[in-house]
């Protein structure tokens, strides 16, 4: 039981996620239904709250960085390349991968984006890549290990 709730958890952290959270904890025996479910559960909790609570987040990332943010860094660059390309959906879809999930929902309502369109798109974005990474890993994994 103890496990499923370090899946729950370390997929809310955002620099482990759902694309080493899902693996790992399927490699480890867990039930891939559960650790697809919990992962995706945990992940999307702390992307709602980042999303909720985002003008709080904006204004500490401004105090932080200073009201003159000169340049951008690799990750905004990539992000708003991304954004300006793509739009919402295309930022979403490729964060897990690219940026990781919080930090695409915080670019994409850093660049404009409204708060419904992220939550939909994020939503989309994290069930499909936890699916992809849960049946994925299942399949490897069983091809691997011989009953």
């Amino acid at each position: 039981m103890i496990e499923y709730i370090l899946v729950f958890l370390g997929a809310a952290v955002p620099a482990l996620e759902i694309a080493i959270v899902i693996p790992v904890g399927i490699v480890r025996g867990l039930s891939p239904f559960w650790v697809i479910l919990l992962a995706f559960a945990g992940n999307m909790l702390t992307v709602l709250l980042l999303i909720f609570l985002y003008q709080r987040i904006e204004q500490w990332y401004r105090s932080r960085k200073g009201e003159n943010l000169t340049g951008e860094s690799k990750r905004q660059l990539r992000g708003r390349k991304i954004m300006d390309k793509y739009g919402v959906a295309g930022l979403a879809l490729a964060g897990p991968i690219l940026i990781g999930t919080h930090i695409a929902a915080f670019f994409a309502l850093l660049f404009g984006a409204s708060k419904r369109k992220t939550v939909i798109w994020m939503t989309i974005s994290i069930a499909l890549w936890s699916l992809v990474f849960g049946v994925a890993t299942a399949m490897g994994f069983s091809f691997f290990v011989k009953d």
